[in-house]
């Protein structure tokens, strides 16, 4: 005992008691409870103008990453896995459709059905092949129940994702793949038969407006038109190659 502690006894000032507890405001959060900061929101999680931003500026590597991971919608809820896009990554052809069906959601890949065949049937028609300076993509990443149409806020939610996929991949000619498609690239409702025929502009890429695999399986009649598309678009992509202004509309 030093001579402190002695002195204290003799006052009868002992036993000293010391407060184990830090005050209130020193007292750390309890776990799980403190405010999530900036840097811990998710990017699903954070303003549409910020999270749009972000992705513009994201790698491939990255891109896909997100994707896989994205719940900025209810559709990663009841998907088995997001369906990126597949292809040449430095393609002058992208196709682009509506969404992923019951395979496509199973397999990662878009159109691999039915539908898929006869995407790839059609490529062939005009000399392409899945992969070989083809890229292939949709306005929505995950499944829709049911294969219905998607919502206007599940094609918001992806809408930055296919516009960095356009934006790394700076094709020569898009060729949008049904009304759903192409209203969401173009942002209006315009029936399917007004933009048809005719070359359209996405953001200084030429674009043609096509019928979906899926819906001319269900109305053959209607093949005839889509192998016009197709002849509009090759003799689109030849004129854009050599460097000469082609048609803007199939001729009549």
């Amino acid at each position: 005992m030093n001579r402190r502690d002695r002195v204290l006894e003799a006052l009868g000032l002992t036993p000293i008691w010391v407060r184990r507890t830090a005050p209130v405001e020193e007292r750390a959060a309890p776990r799980g409870k403190a405010d999530a900061g900036p840097a811990q929101l998710s990017l699903a999680d954070r303003p549409a103008g910020e999270r749009a931003a972000r992705i513009r500026a994201m790698s491939w590597v990255q891109l896909k990453a997100e994707v896989a991971g994205c719940t900025a919608c209810a559709l990663h809820k009841t998907r088995t896995q997001a369906v990126f896009g597949v292809g040449d990554e430095r393609a002058q052809w992208l196709f682009v459709g509506e969404g992923p069906g019951a395979e496509e959601d199973a397999r990662g890949e878009p159109f691999v059905g039915q539908a898929g065949k006869l995407l790839d049937n059609m490529l062939a028609s005009i000399g392409l092949r899945r992969g070989d300076n083809v890229y292939i993509a949709n306005v929505v990443k995950c499944r829709p129940p049911g294969n219905r149409t998607p919502e206007p806020a599940e094609a918001h939610a992806c809408e930055p994702f296919l516009t960095r996929q356009i934006e790394l991949i700076g094709p020569t000619l898009i060729v949008a793949l049904g009304k759903v498609a192409a209203n969401n690239l173009f942002g209006t409702e315009a029936s399917l038969g007004s933009l048809r025929g005719r070359l359209h502009d996405w953001r200084g890429i030429p674009l043609i407006v096509s019928y979906h695999p899926a819906y001319l399986l269900r109305n053959l009649t209607d093949k005839a038109k889509a192998w016009e598309d197709l002849c509009f678009a090759r003799d689109t992509m030849d004129s854009l190659r050599s460097g000469t202004r082609g048609e803007s509309r199939i001729p009549r």
